[in-house]
């Protein structure tokens, strides 16, 4: 990701652009936002093409043939237009790896997760060949596998169904080993050119390997033409299957329907983008797509283009954008989205029930009554003794730096360029840089006793005297200040911004939504038990501890389901992961699907109770502390089954405060912080 520089321009349409993700041969990729704050991919065709016809007509042929297809399966198309001389395309963005980066860094699907994939394949062609439509270029980069399960991109090729194979010079009209013999031969291809390409993608998902090999692309394109396909990595019942698919003869090949009959995919079966080490890389990159999602569409005064960009590559966000336009320009750009240099190594196994040593562990660095830890990139920060902050890498734990006076009891925020928020004795909002822990800029005036939460304009904070107040990101404008609409005595409302809402639950259990731009009470106060607990979010979606678990409509407050929940005092804060939201009930960690609250699994733990905060997940873990006192520990449990993995308990007494990043996660107990591996 690289900033604005000259000549780029500064918006298309209704999308601001904040930065250049890529370039190719015919344009580059923007990454912008729309007025609601919903991101997307803007390709624009370079300037020296945009008279060519032949080009311009390629480039918005993309566009017009991905629109042309209504099936949830591809990736869509949001607009395509010509301003001021520019032609541009805007793609939603599509967290997760394509099919061969999956299958190269995780191993052949199984059997019956081919079987599932086959027939969503065959359903979307289903629907592209329904809009009179070609794709052309079925491969497995060309497939992108989410949560939801897999999408295709990319219609540079595509063509009307009557349409012949035409390329430009030196052009290969196909993909080497996924194009069909009559599409290598330069011949009309119709549908049953995209069944065959399919049938190569699923050779290839089930084997591991290219069901046409040759040490030249020449080789290559001579085994589909004349050879057999190398299907003797596919499991048995497959073979058939897709050698049917794979038939010269495009007469002999099955419709997608057909196909999709014949592959017959089992009932609930265990797919590795659901559950396992690959659905656990989609929900990371899904989540660092939602982070995206919640930058704001500009940078506010005193904020840099620059260090905006900068927070949304610390994001690690691995995304693909529909036509297959931001994968098509990132090739070269580490589409995978590779590891921050700080990033601590996973564990590849562990001794259930046995804790691993700490990475390392800082005794007396916090206060009593010391907030949870605050990860900003390689440092985390803590409230020490003294009425300071002090930032450590996360790395060794070396100490970095140490703040001006500050009431560490306010709590700290990141912004998205890396700066530190506290407040000063006074009351006054200070800035601090995250690299040396000095001020940036300070906001006097601005009363503030508890920090809320922050996006990319403004930070929200509780005052001395129980109102909620939006300062802008420079620290010289108040935007609007207005009466706390839930209570806030003697505990900080948990917060969350979900889009344009502030979402509350006060120490009343009444749950309340504020409109960011005016602080004007959209929904609530509604009763919802438990006392201050950050709600989660997930989308559009906010979901609430308390007497129940429940999941509300960030936008309205219109409740989507709710579920209820053992404990007697009801259950705590829930995180919200990979489609699933972990939390605490009583002594059990309980964890249910985000669609509609029914049980994934529940964990019985041997706690007096289990700690109300939200717990932490991180890779193929969930950690969730004790909630008497501390004295019985930690416990992590391993996602994949709902099993313990380990509980970690240094004997020491205290309420436990927990954060993760980086691979990492950080416990905070009586004034020591240690930091974890994960797994």
């Amino acid at each position: 990701m690289q900033p604005l520089s000259t000549g780029d321009p500064l918006r298309l349409g209704p999308y601001r652009l904040l930065g250049v993700l890529g370039a190719g041969g015919m344009g580059k990729v923007y990454l912008g936002r729309d007025a609601q704050g919903r991101p997307a991919a803007l390709k624009v065709l370079r300037p020296e093409l945009a008279h060519d016809g032949h080009m311009v007509q390629r480039f918005l042929r993309e566009a017009h043939a991905a629109q042309a297809v209504t099936g949830k399966g591809v990736a869509r198309v949001l607009g395509a237009q010509t301003e001021g001389g520019r032609q541009w395309i805007a793609s939603e963005f599509l967290a997760g790896p394509t099919l061969d980066q999956a299958v190269q860094q995780y191993g052949p699907l199984p059997e019956a997760a081919v079987r599932v994939l086959g027939a969503a394949l065959a359903g979307t062609l289903r629907d592209i060949h329904a809009a009179g439509l070609v794709h052309r270029d079925i491969k497995p980069p060309n497939i992108v596998l989410t949560s939801d399960g897999p999408r295709v991109i990319d219609f540079g090729i595509a063509r009307p169904e009557h349409g012949l194979t035409l390329t430009s010079t030196g052009q290969a009209p196909a993909t080497p080993g996924y194009g069909a013999p009559e599409q290598v031969l330069g011949r009309r291809t119709g549908p049953s050119g995209d069944v065959f390409a399919l049938g190569a993608v699923l050779a290839y998902a089930a084997g591991g390997r290219s069901a046409f090999g040759g040490a030249h692309v020449a080789a290559v394109q001579y085994e589909v033409v004349h050879g057999e396909p190398e299907l003797s990595a596919v499991p048995g019942p497959l073979r058939a299957l897709i050698a049917h698919a794979l038939a010269k003869d495009p007469a002999v090949r099955p419709d997608p329907a057909s196909l999709a009959r014949s592959l017959a995919p089992p009932r609930r079966p265990d797919l590795p983008w659901k559950s396992g080490p690959l659905a656990a890389d989609i929900a990371r990159r899904e989540e660092n797509a939602r982070h995206l999602a919640e930058v704001p569409g500009a940078a506010p005064a005193g904020l840099s283009r620059r260090r905006l960009l900068s927070a949304v590559v610390a994001g690690g966000a691995v995304l693909a954008a529909g036509g297959g336009v931001l994968w098509w320009t990132l090739r070269d750009e580490d589409p995978a989205g590779g590891p921050q240099p700080w990033d601590a190594e996973l564990l590849s196994t562990y001794a259930p029930g046995a804790p691993p040593e700490p990475l390392w562990s800082l005794p007396g660095v916090a206060h009593a009554k010391a907030p949870a830890p605050l990860p900003v990139r390689d440092l985390v920060i803590v409230a020490a003794p003294g009425g300071v902050l002090r930032a450590y890498g996360v790395t060794k734990g070396e100490h970095r730096w140490t703040s001006p006076s500050a009431v560490t009891t306010a709590g700290a925020l990141s912004t998205t360029d890396g700066s530190v928020l506290t407040a000063a004795p006074d009351g006054t909002l200070l800035a601090l840089g995250a690299a040396d822990g000095k001020p940036v800029w300070s906001a006097e005036g601005a009363e503030a006793e508890r920090l809320l939460a922050a996006d990319d304009e403004t930070v929200y904070l509780l005052t001395g005297k129980g109102r909620i107040r939006a300062i802008e990101l420079d620290g010289r404008t108040t935007r609007w200040t207005v009466p706390a609409p839930v209570a806030a005595d003697g505990a900080v409302p948990g917060a969350a911004l979900a889009g344009k809402r502030l979402v509350l639950h006060g120490t009343d259990g009444r749950v309340a939504a504020l409109e960011t731009g005016r602080g004007r009470t959209v929904w609530g106060p509604k009763r919802q038990g438990g006392r201050a607990l950050t709600p989660a979010v997930g989308g559009d979606t906010v979901y609430l501890g308390g007497d129940r678990l429940v999941a509300l409509s960030a936008e309205d407050g219109t409740q989507k389901w709710t579920q209820p929940v053992t404990g007697d005092d009801g259950c705590g804060a829930p995180a919200v992961s990979g489609g699933l939201l972990h939390f605490a009930d009583d002594t059990d960690l309980s964890t249910r699907r985000t669609e509609d609250g029914s049980e994934a699994w529940t964990l019985p733990l041997d706690f007096g109770s289990l700690a109300k905060a939200t717990p932490v997940a991180t890779g193929h873990s969930v950690w969730v502390a004790d909630g008497e006192d501390g004295h019985s520990g930690v416990a992590a449990a391993d996602t994949r089954g709902g099993s313990l993995a380990w509980a970690y308990n240094p004997g020491t007494r205290g309420d436990w405060h927990l954060a993760t990043a980086g691979n990492r996660v950080f416990l905070l107990q009586a004034g020591t912080l240690t930091a974890m591996p994960v797994f």
